[in-house]
């Protein structure tokens, strides 16, 4: 179980930019359609600007996609998670101004050589390395 916290003016835009429209957990639950993750056996309720994630995950991989997933969009400031299925805890990286896959990697992995790696974690939210933005969390694989 954890909170997670998100840039709440970055994300990804779930409404077409209507600006007035609130977050809602429909469109949250269409949003994981539309990525193709498997959100069965999860349960999303939107309280303000903090989403709640219940249930039970695929996996530990699909758990850490969810809770990016939701947390990305635009609205959102906090996503608390208490979702079984998984062991440990995600390591996540918010992505500052200036930053690339390359530079996350040498920092978080220790090799940029690896930012493949990261690129690859966290598909099919990112579909191309260089397409980041400052406030995007990040999922980083563990070894």
């Amino acid at each position: 179980m954890g909170l997670w916290s998100f840039v709440k003016g970055a994300g990804k835009k779930v409404f077409g930019g209507d600006d007035s429209a609130e977050v809602t957990g429909a469109a949250l639950q269409d949003e994981l359609k539309d990525l193709g993750l498997d959100a069965e056996g999860l349960d999303i309720v939107v309280e303000g600007d903090k989403v709640k994630v219940t249930g039970q995950a695929a996996s530990q991989e699909m758990r850490e996609k969810v809770i990016l997933a939701v947390g990305n969009v635009e609205g959102v400031a906090a996503v608390e998670d208490d979702v079984s299925g998984g062991e440990g805890e995600p390591t996540f990286h918010t992505v500052e101004k200036g930053d690339t896959l390359w530079a996350i990697s040498e920092k978080t992995l220790g090799n940029g050589a690896h930012y493949e790696k990261i690129f690859e974690a966290n598909k099919p939210m990112l579909s191309h390395p260089d397409k980041i933005y400052p406030g995007q969390v990040l999922r980083i694989p563990t070894a």
